[in-house]
């Protein structure tokens, strides 16, 4: 059975590592952007990577970066992805030297076939993450429509965009995607809305479980 991975993006605190890393995520996301109300420090990344036990990936979120800030936080982090959401272009991924992701917002129009084809190949893209298209960057917690992956990419597909512990499960059933990736949908809910960057320990577990049930049932 092929298992999809899971990525726990916008990690900030150490209890949201634990529960995290203690439900199963195969990977987790360190946000490098400053407006997102995500972001942490390079310092403080390695606080948290620090800590993580053997064969969690650590993934270093970057949106059209200085290519001097990026090689800054590497001078101090440990990480062994990195993930580029802005409108880097291959050549600029590929010069850190790491395996690296590229994102794409996704709305009707965008040819991803010829999208994915620009960052493939020798030194490319190791997936292509699918999220969905909202003013800025990141998916602002929604889905996009799902119809509109093609068949063929040529990068291994990361399903991102409003994903959350009700939806995993179909969504996987439906795209089939190599990994799934989680920010918002997994975060805390207080009186005035969200708690961006505050997890919620119960939607982890139960995130990775929708994908689990998902990965098993494809297999009956």
């Amino acid at each position: 059975m092929r298992r999809t991975r899971i990525k726990i993006c916008g990690i900030t605190r150490e209890t949201d590592r634990d529960a995290a890393v203690s439900a199963g995520a195969d990977a987790l996301g360190f946000v490098f952007y400053p407006p997102s109300p995500r972001y942490v420090t390079p310092e403080r990344a390695r606080e948290l990577i620090l800590a993580l036990p053997p064969f969690v990936s650590r993934v270093g979120l970057f949106v059209n970066a200085p290519a001097s800030e990026v090689a800054a936080a590497l001078a101090r982090v440990p990480l062994d992805l990195l993930q580029f959401h802005g409108d880097e272009d291959a050549a600029y991924c590929r010069q850190f030297g790491r395996p690296w992701i590229k994102a794409a917002r996704v709305r009707p129009g965008l040819d991803l076939l010829e999208y994915a084809a620009r960052f493939a190949g020798s030194e490319g893209a190791c997936g292509l993450l699918l999220d969905a298209w909202v003013e800025g960057f990141g998916g602002g917690g929604r889905c996009f429509d799902w119809s509109l992956i093609p068949t063929g990419l040529s990068l291994p597909l990361i399903l991102s965009g409003g994903l959350d512990p009700d939806n995993v499960e179909s969504a996987v059933r439906q795209v089939r995607p190599w990994a799934v990736d989680v920010s918002s949908g997994v975060e805390a809910v207080g009186p005035m809305g969200v708690r961006k960057g505050i997890k919620d320990a119960e939607k982890i577990s139960r995130f990775i479980a929708g994908v689990r049930n998902a990965d098993a049932g494809l297999v009956q």
